[in-house]
């Protein structure tokens, strides 16, 4: 049970520019071998500033995210194991008293992300229905720590970077001013993470 290994012994609290926490090495090996293996489609990307094409309705650009199911969680047993931990009570008795939230009745949600040169993210709060929000970073090519996710503060300057380092993230529950997003950087792979989600909406994987 590596992320409960990490929340309990390899986590910190951090307040500025607002809360959130650092985690490391909360993924196996294994895990991170399968997240570089998730397929992802090829071809000529237009990026807006959002992760789901919102304002260009490119299809492409909201493939480039790959969502951990039912149908498809044969393909992916270790990050299906990391699901079955978010769902276990202890997971979710953690999550809930780091985050001052009930996480008794929410949904998980796990995806694969695969951001190519161009990509970039608006500065942005995330969605109240979103309960809990965390990105883990896989990066065993050398890409530039410089590529982890940007911190805002309100007046949308950069306050800090996340580091784009291998089995290393962050978690926070969406604020009035949890600014993040990610500014105009040099991909010369890919950027490759996870995003970990405890939701209010229905998923495959409900937490009781």
């Amino acid at each position: 049970m590596s992320l409960i290994k990490a929340l309990r012994t390899q986590t910190s609290k951090y307040q500025i520019p607002f809360d959130y926490w650092i985690i490391d090495k909360p993924l196996t090996e294994l895990a991170v071998d399968e997240i570089y293996k998730t397929p992802i489609p090829e071809g000529e990307v237009i990026f807006d500033g959002t992760r789901a094409g919102d304002k260009t309705g490119n299809n492409l650009l909201s493939k480039l995210r790959v969502f951990i199911e039912e149908n498809n969680s044969n393909e992916f047993p270790e990050l299906t194991k990391l699901v079955k931990e978010m769902q276990s009570i202890e997971c979710v008795k953690f999550f809930s008293e780091m985050l001052n939230k009930d996480l008794s009745k929410s949904y998980v949600r796990l995806e694969v992300i695969a951001d190519k040169n161009g990509f970039w993210l608006e500065p942005h709060c995330d969605i109240k229905e979103k309960l809990m929000s965390s990105i883990i970073f896989v990066n065993k090519f050398g890409e530039d720590e410089n590529l982890g996710t940007d911190f805002y503060t309100p007046d949308f300057k950069v306050a800090k970077t996340i580091p784009y380092k291998n089995n290393y993230g962050y978690i926070f529950t969406a604020e009035k001013d949890s600014w993040h997003g990610l500014e105009k950087k040099q991909i010369k792979r890919e950027r490759r993470c996870i995003q970990l989600n405890y939701v209010t909406f229905k998923t495959d994987w409900s937490v009781n």
